[in-house]
């Protein structure tokens, strides 16, 4: 198989106003086109994509540690303002203006944020978390996942406490049991499976309640977004064998902001982001409006 990813070509940290530090990798060359990458579930931004594309298109992809996963310091009771604020900031530091943003999985609504917010200037959604609380979901979802999100949307606290028992070897599990075999052919690969459990270890550093509980509870209740007040180019991507990060494949979403793009790739599922890297970089950039 193709390199998928690759190590990142810089770290570091950067110091926010209120001391808080935020870790970030990035890729490509340094003077490259912005693309801020908002990651999937407990991953820390060790995990990229687009492992020689990013080069090809002159992308400087940046991904970062959300509060309490990886090196970044916790903020507990933090909110999606919270997090678009601290993008903001970082934008500002690591001087990358307004950037197109990717946004991953879990990290999906937190892109979201920052589109609303005015601190992307394009958006691509891949293999989204949907807003599973929607009461267009209600019959949608499995009994489990049903019960998880009401717990998330009546008992955020309880709920909170339940997703900090998870460690790096249960999310891991949880995502080789849920996938389809196109995916797997991607998990298994051994280059790919030493990255991303590498990033899962990193992102529960700290413990599951320092951020990917904080996390989940957020990504699992009802969105505080104005989706319909997005204007910027919105792509919404999802493979269609995915059925574990929306229960219509971003249908319902694409509706919800003005002009979004929804796109399904036939042969793949929740992979997507590794495995069609090209097109997803190429479209957010051509969306980009200064890019």
């Amino acid at each position: 198989m193709t390199a998928l990813v690759s190590a990142p070509a810089r770290l570091g940290e950067t110091r926010l106003p209120d001391g808080r530090l935020l870790g970030w990798a990035e890729w490509g060359p340094p003077d490259g086109a912005p693309v801020l990458l908002c990651p999937g579930a407990a991953t820390s931004r060790r995990l990229g994509f687009g492992a020689g594309v990013v080069e090809a298109l002159g992308v400087r992809l940046v991904s970062v540690d959300r509060p309490g996963l990886g090196v970044s310091t916790p903020a507990p009771g933090r909110t999606f303002a919270d997090f678009a604020a601290d993008m903001r900031a970082l934008c500002g530091l690591r001087g990358l203006g307004v950037p197109a943003v990717v946004g991953n999985s879990q990290g999906a609504p937190f892109a979201l944020a920052c589109a609303e917010a005015g601190v992307a200037a394009a958006l691509s959604l891949v293999s989204a978390a949907d807003e599973v609380a929607a009461p267009e979901f209600a019959t949608a979802l499995p009994a489990e996942l049903r019960a998880l999100t009401a717990r998330a949307v009546q008992d955020p606290s309880g709920a909170e406490e339940f997703f900090a028992r998870f460690d790096a070897d249960a999310m891991w599990s949880l995502v080789m049991d849920g996938s389809p075999d196109c995916d797997l052919a991607v998990y298994r690969d051994p280059a790919f499976s030493a990255a991303y459990r590498r990033a899962l270890a990193e992102g529960f550093a700290r413990g599951a309640a320092a951020g990917y509980a904080r996390d989940t509870v957020l990504a699992m209740g009802r969105w505080p977004f104005a989706l319909d007040r997005i204007t910027v180019p919105v792509d919404i991507w999802y493979g269609e064998h995915d059925t574990g990060h929306s229960p219509d494949r971003g249908a319902l979403l694409a509706t919800r902001v003005p002009g979004a793009r929804r796109r399904v790739v036939p042969g793949i599922g929740g992979a997507l982001l590794w495995t069609h890297a090209e097109a997803v970089l190429t479209s957010v950039l051509d969306r980009h409006p200064s890019a």
